[in-house]
C-alpha cells in the first residue's frame, strides 16, 4: 500500500470484533515498528506493555471507561500500553536546555508508528489518554511511580471507513514564512 493511502486510510477506530483475536505475527509486527521508532537523542523513554489476555484485555478496557468516555475500549482484544521511561543524559540536557520535554514528543512519535502499523495490518486503532491510570498499574503492575501515558486499542473494526474531515491545506501550511 502507498504510505499516502494508508495515512488516508488510518482512522480511529471505537468498536471491534471482541471474538476476534490478532495473529501474534501481526501484533509483533506492530511492536517492531513502534520498538523502531525514533526518538530523540536515540533515548528510546518508553516501554510498551501488551495486554492480550482476553479477560485482562475486559478489565484494562473497563478501565479506560470512565464518565462516559471509551465504553468500547472493554472489546478491544488488545492495549498496548505505553509507560513513559526514563531517558538519555543527551535527551535530558537538550530537554532542559531548549525546554522541550522530548519524552513526550518520542513517545507520540512511538504511538504513530502503532496506528499506522496497525492499519497496514488490516487493523483498527484507537490512541486513550483518558482512563484510570492507576487501576490499569494495578492490574499489569507497572510500579506506581511511572507515567502511564497511552492506552492504544487494537482489534478488528466492526465500523466500515469514514472520508476524513480536515482543515483546507492553506490554514495549515506555509511556505517560507507564517
Amino acid at each position: 500500500m502507498d504510505f499516502l493511502d494508508l495515512v488516508t486510510s488510518r482512522q480511529s477506530d471505537r468498536a471491534y470484533d471482541k471474538n476476534r483475536p490478532v495473529e501474534e505475527e501481526k501484533l509483533e509486527r506492530i511492536l517492531e515498528a513502534a520498538r523502531l521508532a525514533p526518538s530523540a537523542c536515540n533515548a528510546q523513554p518508553w516501554k510498551f506493555v501488551v495486554v492480550n489476555d482476553p479477560a485482562l484485555s475486559v478489565k484494562v478496557g473497563k478501565a479506560s471507561a470512565g464518565l462516559g468516555m471509551n465504553k468500547f475500549a472493554k472489546d478491544a482484544p488488545v492495549h498496548i500500553l505505553i509507560v513513559e521511561e526514563s531517558m538519555n543524559v543527551t535527551s535530558l540536557l537538550g530537554s532542559k536546555i531548549k525546554d522541550k520535554y522530548f519524552p513526550l514528543v518520542d513517545i507520540g512519535i512511538a504511538a504513530s508508528h502503532i496506528c499506522l502499523a496497525a492499519e497496514a495490518e488490516g487493523l483498527g486503532s484507537c490512541i486513550l489518554g483518558w482512563f484510570d491510570e492507576r487501576e490499569i498499574k494495578e492490574l499489569v503492575g507497572i510500579p506506581q511511580k511511572k507515567r502511564l501515558l497511552l492506552d492504544i486499542t487494537i482489534g478488528y473494526s466492526l465500523k466500515p471507513k469514514k472520508p476524513k474531515v480536515r482543515k483546507p491545506k492553506e490554514k495549515v501550511i506555509s511556505y517560507n514564512k507564517y
